[in-house]
Parts: C-alpha cells; structure tokens; sequence
C-alpha cells in the first residue's frame, strides 16, 4: 500500500490511499475535531478501522475540502453540507447518464 506521502509528490491523489483522521486534517488544515464532525454527521465515511484508528479512502479528500468549502463560503451548517455534497453526486450521476445516452 502506498504511503500518503507518496501520494502527495505531485502525482494526482488517487483514490487507494488511505488517510488517517491526522493526515487528512492536516491535509485540509482543520483540527481533528472537525473531521470528526465531518463523520458525525454523515458527511464522510470511514473506509476501515485499523488499531482504533479511522481510516479514509483518498476521496474523503476532496469531499472533506468541498464540505469546508460550502461551510466557509456559503456559510452553510454541517446537516446542510450533507444534504448539498449528496444532491451534487447525484446530479454528477444523472449528468453520467446523460452522457451515456448521446453516445
């Protein structure tokens, strides 16, 4: 398994790697206390448990910065966050579809 710093070394942060609840606060520069928010309310997932610790999958990445995003810039709640990041997935999905369809 690659190593978080691998993944960071100017190469596209791929979807295998695993992330701590640490690294991935630090990676988005918020504490820990906010990831796990982020958890509580169903923002993100954890992708395992490993010695107590959460681990994420490298996508958790980019939902976390879009969460912190939408919070920040639109000052939207946690619950709120959720509703938005799952109807952006599903209109993503529907737009696949789409695509899918013209072809």
């Amino acid at each position: 398994m690659r190593s978080v710093h691998d993944a960071l070394t100017g190469e596209i942060f791929e979807e295998y790697a695993v992330l701590s609840v640490d690294e991935l606060s630090r990676l988005c520069a918020v504490d820990r206390a906010y990831i796990v928010e982020l958890v509580e309310e169903g923002v993100l997932s954890v992708a395992a448990v490993e010695a107590e610790q959460w681990r994420f999958a490298g996508t958790a990445l980019r939902r976390a910065r879009t969460a912190l995003r939408l919070q920040r810039d639109l000052e939207i709640n946690l619950p709120g966050v959720a509703l938005v990041l799952q109807l952006m997935e599903e209109l993503a999905a529907l737009r696949r579809e789409l695509q899918l369809g013209r072809r």
